[in-house]
């Protein structure tokens, strides 16, 4: 895996992965940016969500579930020194669809956080508090 940064000016970045994607980070205005994008953390922490979504919608596929919609929200907390890691995620789960199995949404997140989502993983590794809740919404 691949990507590269190139400065744009100011406080912002242009993100380009190594499949040709790309996307604009920028500092907040205190700071010299422009708020022309997120900030290199926020994109850590949505990448945190889209590993972990991408991994409970491929399990609840395979599992056969009519799986209509798939929304995480997710909130973290920093230290307050430099550097300001992340110390806290949590990730909840809001999962839509019909005729929608429990036991298979719970395993489904579960094992995302366990065993699949490699961002998660590698956080939990770095020392921060990662949970996990869910909701299952009928259609």
């Amino acid at each position: 895996m691949r990507a590269t940064i190139d400065w744009t000016g100011k406080a912002g970045f242009k993100a380009t992965s190594g499949t040709g994607h790309s996307v604009q980070m920028d500092g907040p205005p205190d700071h010299g940016g422009e708020n022309l994008g997120p900030r290199p953390m926020e994109m850590m922490l949505m990448g945190l969500g889209g590993c972990s979504s991408f991994d409970v919608i491929n399990i609840l596929r395979k599992s056969r579930q009519d799986v209509t919609d798939c929304h995480v929200e997710l909130e973290a907390e920093r230290a307050d020194a430099v550097p300001a890691v992340f110390t806290r995620i949590h990730l909840h789960f809001i999962v839509s669809g019909n005729n929608l199995k429990e036991n298979l949404v719970k395993r489904a997140v579960s094992l995302s956080a366990e065993k699949y989502c490699s961002a998660s993983i590698m956080l939990e590794k770095a020392g921060v508090e990662i949970g996990h809740s869910y909701e299952i919404r009928e259609n």
